[in-house]
């Protein structure tokens, strides 16, 4: 067990320094890493949307894939699975990724920015935890996607073979608009990025896992990675002169319900964003439904102008989040009905 706490903490030790270097070669401010931000650069890379900015084939989510991938060949650990409840594992990642787009960031910038001195973000703690508590009560009473079963090896080495060919495209500038984004150079971001996925395959690091475990087990270990990246970013912040608090009420109640949002599609995933891609370059096929879940709510977004701007939180993503909120809180409901009816 200390082993593995050990592991849990130097991949949030390794992700909050990655998040620091990232910023300082050139990504944007308390975004040095967020998967979210991330796919919704890649999906306007691919043109599927349009904002100026925001259309650069980001090599890190390639790099987590192709990191998990690679470990998890040499660990022996890597096998394709799929078969469960695809299409709701679909609409999941698509409201996941939506509400993550309302508050401006994943669970893992949510720790970026409360790092950086945005006590806005405390709002969007507040919700994130109160997601996975109502995410540990389905669970808790019974709530269950369906097993997995193992496919050909085919079918879950698609995702890494696209990652792979995105990259290169990425790399040779034949995809999105790399000179209107601000990032860290291409390499760099890759390389680390290679590392993080790698450690965090080993370790299981999952920023909702972490929540969820306390609440259901008391069990702390996962948490530790999360303290650790938040500490490491704080620290790191104050260091280099990047700590700038700013507090303001101003969208707070919306932040809670976005991340309420994402941490209750979370819990009922089995894991956060990050853990999303992990388990999908493990070979599983049902984490990548996910992550096209995820795509899918990032283009929308955007396309139909839901995702919030740093100063307004917009009307349609008001609508989305409370949509959201209701849709997969049914999905919850049902399931567990009928868990419950089954054992009567």
């Amino acid at each position: 067990m200390l082993k593995e706490k050990k592991m849990i903490i130097l991949t949030g030790f390794v992700i909050g320094l990655s998040a620091l270097i990232l910023v300082a070669f050139g990504n944007p401010a308390n975004m040095g890493f967020c998967v979210a931000c991330f796919i919704r650069d890649i999906t306007g890379s691919l043109n599927m949307q349009t904002a100026t900015g925001l259309q650069y084939a980001r090599p890190e989510i390639f790099g987590i894939i192709l990191g998990s991938s690679l470990l998890a060949i040499i660990n022996k650990e890597w096998r394709a699975t799929s078969g469960s409840a695809p299409v709701l594992r679909f609409v999941l990642g698509f409201f996941m990724m939506a509400g993550a787009l309302v508050f401006l960031g994943c669970p893992l910038r949510l720790v970026l920015r409360l790092g950086g001195g945005d006590g806005k973000a405390l709002f969007a703690l507040v919700g994130f935890t109160g997601g996975i508590a109502l995410g540990s009560f389905f669970l808790n009473k019974g709530f269950t996607l369906g097993r997995s079963y193992k496919q050909k090896s085919v079918d879950g080495i698609v995702l890494p073979i696209v990652a792979i060919v995105l990259a290169i495209l990425g790399f040779a500038g034949l995809i999105g608009d790399a000179s209107a984004a601000k990032h860290a150079p291409f390499l760099l971001s890759l390389g680390l990025a290679l590392i993080v996925g790698a450690l965090a395959q080993r370790s299981r690091f999952c920023m909702v896992g972490g929540i969820r475990d306390y609440i259901l087990f008391r069990d702390n270990r996962l948490f530790l990675g999360s303290l650790t990246l938040f500490l490491t970013v704080l620290i790191g912040n104050i260091i280099l002169g990047n700590f700038h608090f700013s507090f303001t009420l101003s969208g707070a109640i919306w932040y809670i319900l976005s991340m309420a949002l994402v941490g209750l599609c979370g819990s009922l995933l089995g894991g956060c964003p990050l853990r999303q891609l992990i388990l999908a370059g493990e070979g599983n096929g049902d984490s990548a439904i996910t992550v096209l879940g995820m795509v899918a709510g990032a283009a929308v977004s955007h396309n139909f102008s839901t995702a919030s701007t740093p100063a307004l939180v917009k009307t349609g993503g008001k609508i989305e989040v409370i949509i959201g909120l209701i849709i997969v809180s049914f999905i919850g409901y049902m399931i567990i009905s009928k868990q419950n009816k089954e054992v009567i």
